[in-house]
């Protein structure tokens, strides 16, 4: 009862949207021009192109999702910024993801350039290294005609739920062109979530250290209240007791229950010290992982219970295991675009 009262009350203190003054780490204006000064708001405020935007700030700022806040410039209409809380049965729970947002001059012809802070991690087909979101909706992805963006249906709103429920989901592998599911990629599926995982770890800590201007209190907030249960998934992905995306404080096994690779094992021991340090230099409550060495004898436990991992079935050409968590279809209505996705 105690977390969920600590969830709401971030959410209920850290407006959805609002409109705020500080541009200066956007990634769109710090872009010069050949005089070298940072480039102004290229958007007449009283032209057609501002009221359609004014239009966009409205329907955010009435229908947002329950996971994504949106920061707009009261001097830059051309700019914006929003983060998405990953979501429960993903690699990406817990984790804040970040995307800065600017509006062409002839908007909504043209659709609106996206840029996402990926801090130099790969964590997603559709989200590049170097910042590029790919996506038909944004044009950025050979799709369809009707897959790609429409001047006259088009938002924001809906490329921000299209990220947060189609790029940012529970299998992420099968964002990849001619990837389908089946027992052959079940298993290469698995792994690139476990990496997918350690790299989102990663990204916290980059963000706890410097959180995007505006952000601050979401962040800090934010891994305050969750430290404990992403500390607790480590352990229990790094252990086999519950797949990696799937940990829940009611699904979890006392018990080994899957298999875990060398190489996630590896990982999660090397980044469980930073976490704890990184989480602790917020003030977020620990608990027994104040303790670094709560992992131990993680290796030792784990041998001793293989026995206890039950056995891979094929299914219709899917791998399962008995008593492994259900998913969760977080997609919902959304998952017929899945299409808009295809990327390489």
């Amino acid at each position: 009862m105690a977390h969920e009262i600590q969830e709401e009350s971030i959410k209920t203190h850290f407006k959805k949207f609002d409109v705020v003054t500080d541009f200066s780490d956007h990634f769109y204006s710090t872009n010069k021009g050949k005089s070298g000064k940072e480039r102004e708001c290229e958007i007449n405020p009283s032209s057609n192109v501002a009221k359609k935007i004014m239009q966009e700030w409205k329907i955010l700022e009435n229908n947002l999702p329950e996971e994504i806040f949106v920061r707009v410039y009261e001097e830059r209409l051309d700019l914006m910024r929003a983060v998405i809380i990953g979501a429960p049965g993903t690699p990406y729970h817990d984790g804040l993801y970040f995307f800065d947002i600017k509006f062409p001059t002839n908007y909504p012809k043209d659709p609106p350039k996206v840029y996402y802070y990926s801090h130099g991690l790969r964590i997603n087909p559709n989200l590049y290294s170097t910042g590029y979101v790919c996506l038909s909706l944004l044009n950025t992805w050979n799709g369809k005609s009707n897959e790609k963006w429409n001047p006259s249906g088009s938002t924001i709103l809906q490329v921000l739920v299209s990220i947060q429920a189609l790029v940012l989901n529970e299998r992420p592998f099968f964002n990849e062109p001619g990837m389908k599911p089946g027992w052959r990629t079940e298993l290469p599926a698995r792994s690139y979530n476990d990496d997918v995982f350690i790299l989102s770890c990663r990204t916290m800590m980059y963000l706890m250290k410097n959180p995007p201007r505006n952000f601050e209190a979401l962040v800090i907030g934010h891994f305050r209240e969750r430290a404990h249960f992403i500390l607790s998934a480590c352990k229990a992905y790094r252990d086999g007791c519950v797949r990696v995306g799937y940990y829940e404080h009611y699904s979890a096994s006392p018990f080994p229950t899957v298999e875990v690779s060398k190489h996630l094992k590896k990982h999660i021991d090397k980044i469980f010290a930073d976490l704890v340090k990184s989480f602790a230099g917020i003030g977020a409550y620990l608990g027994t992982f104040s303790d670094v060495q709560s992992l131990g004898n993680s290796e030792q436990k784990t041998e001793a219970s293989k026995s206890q991992v039950v056995n891979v079935e094929v299914d219709n050409g899917a791998a399962k295991k008995e008593g492994e968590p259900k998913k969760r279809n977080f997609i919902g209505v959304f998952g017929k675009l899945r299409k808009l996705l295809k990327c390489t």
